[in-house]
Formats: C-alpha cells, sequence, structure tokens
C-alpha cells in the first residue's frame, strides 16, 4: 500500500469526522423533521396523502443538503454536480413519460380531487380508488377488476368524483301502456319514491312524458339522494323494485315491445 496515504490519513481524520457528523445529524434532522410536520399537519386534518408528500419532500431535502455539504470538505462538489446535471437531463429526456407521470402523481397528492376510497370515472373506467401512487392512480371496478392509469392520464382528462357530492340526481326511464291513466301513475310513482333510502323531498322529484314509443308512453323519473345516507347504484335498484311494485298495485302495466307481423299469403 502507498504509503503517501498513512502520511495523509492524519490531516483528513478530521474531515472525515466532521462529514460523518453532518451526514448523521442531517439524518437525525430531517426524520425529526418529517415527524414533526406529520403530526402538525394531522392536527390540522389535513389528508394522509398530502402529508406523506410534504414529509417525504422534506426528509429528502435536507438529507440531500446534508450529503453535499459532507462532500465539499474533500472536494469541490459544484463540477459534480454540474456533470450530475447534464446526466440528469439525459436521463430524463430518455424517461420523460415516466417522469410526466411522476410530477402529475405530486400535482394529484397536493390537489387532491379525490381520495382514496372515493368512487370516481376516470378516462372511461370507473370505480373506487384503492392507491394514489407517485406515477399510477388504481382504481378496482364494481366488477372486481384492478384498473392502473397513468397519472398523466388522470390529471389531463375529466375526473368525476361521485362520493364528494352531497346530493346526486337519479333518472329512472320507465314507460306505461297506452290505456294507462297517465296522471293516476304519476301520483303512484310519487308516493312510492319517498321508500327510497336518502329519498330528499328538496329538490322535488318530477315525473315528466317526453315520448310515445312503440309500446308506450315513456317517462323519465327523477328525483335526489342524499349520497351519506345512499349511493346512485343502489338508489336507482331501490327505485325500479318500488315503482314496479307500486305500478302493480295499482293495475298500471309496463308493456313489453309488441311488434304486429302480416303475413302474405
Amino acid at each position: 500500500m502507498d504509503i503517501r496515504f498513512f502520511e495523509t490519513l492524519p490531516g483528513i481524520i478530521p474531515d472525515i469526522a466532521t462529514a460523518l457528523l453532518v451526514f448523521i445529524g442531517s439524518f437525525i434532522l430531517a426524520k425529526f423533521l418529517r415527524n414533526l410536520l406529520d403530526k402538525m399537519l394531522k392536527a390540522r386534518g389535513v389528508d394522509p396523502e398530502i402529508s406523506i408528500l410534504l414529509g417525504q419532500l422534506v426528509y429528502w431535502s435536507i438529507l440531500i443538503f446534508g450529503i453535499i455539504t459532507a462532500l465539499q470538505l474533500f472536494f469541490d462538489v459544484s463540477a459534480f454536480l454540474a456533470g450530475l446535471g447534464i446526466l440528469g437531463f439525459t436521463i430524463g429526456f430518455a424517461l420523460q413519460e415516466i417522469m410526466q407521470n411522476f410530477v402529475a402523481g405530486m400535482i394529484l397528492l397536493m390537489q387532491q380531487p379525490f381520495d382514496i376510497g372515493n368512487y370516481v370515472s376516470v378516462s372511461d373506467y370507473g370505480g373506487n380508488v384503492t392507491a394514489i401512487n407517485m406515477r399510477t392512480t388504481e382504481l378496482k371496478t364494481l366488477d372486481g377488476r384492478l384498473i392502473i392509469i397513468p397519472n398523466a392520464q388522470v390529471l389531463s382528462n375529466p375526473i368525476e368524483n361521485y362520493s364528494r357530492a352531497d346530493l346526486l340526481r337519479v333518472d329512472l326511464p320507465v314507460g306505461v301502456s297506452y290505456d294507462t291513466d297517465l296522471d293516476l301513475a304519476r301520483a303512484t310513482i310519487m308516493e312510492a319514491l319517498p321508500e327510497v333510502k336518502g329519498f330528499l323531498a328538496e329538490p322535488a322529484p318530477s315525473i315528466i312524458y317526453h315520448s310515445f314509443g312503440d309500446s308506450s308512453i315513456n317517462m323519465d323519473i327523477r328525483f335526489w339522494i342524499k349520497t351519506a345516507e345512499n349511493n346512485l347504484f343502489d338508489a336507482k335498484d331501490e327505485a325500479v323494485i318500488i315503482t314496479k311494485r307500486a305500478l302493480d298495485a295499482k293495475g298500471v302495466d309496463i308493456p313489453f315491445p309488441i311488434r304486429t307481423v302480416y303475413m302474405q299469403k
């Protein structure tokens, strides 16, 4: 081994000790500030996603600053950082799509258009949000499929969040036969609708006859529900059952499509 190494060793031992102290101190400080920030954000009721994002940013910023400061004791870090910047630019250009999804993930965590557990519709997919990662967002559809959507695609498309709406309107199309007393059918349905869980009297429900079908006079039933008590899908299911039962009790027919076929001899 080169004897010059041992000759210079006593001179760099203080620098090594100082660098270790700087690194350990920055690690302890980063961890302390991350935990302190997490407690402060929880006390203010900030969502966990934001707490995780800000905590990680604080942690890694302080840790990277400590590492650079420690390395500065041994050589000029500026030239190294310049080369690292060029390398980072090259890699970033090659991984442009990944970086785009990463940045979009940070924006989603900060803006929070939805939370984990919300039912949303994004890019023609609908489901409950199961995870918001830095690169992708995961949805679980009602039929159990797991949909993984790149964050850039989520951010660049309209997001429909059903869980954030306090009130939702249920639209239910129904047809009754041509010999039906239309006023009776309307009154019967109006009387039955309050049986739907979460039904709201205000805004007022409405039943509108809008067209003459092939075998029925068609109407749209519209009413509002409180999402804290029921969801859109269950409310529509209940409304179909309740409407059918009420019309049957009054003898109002919901006809099948009828076709008349003339056979030429």
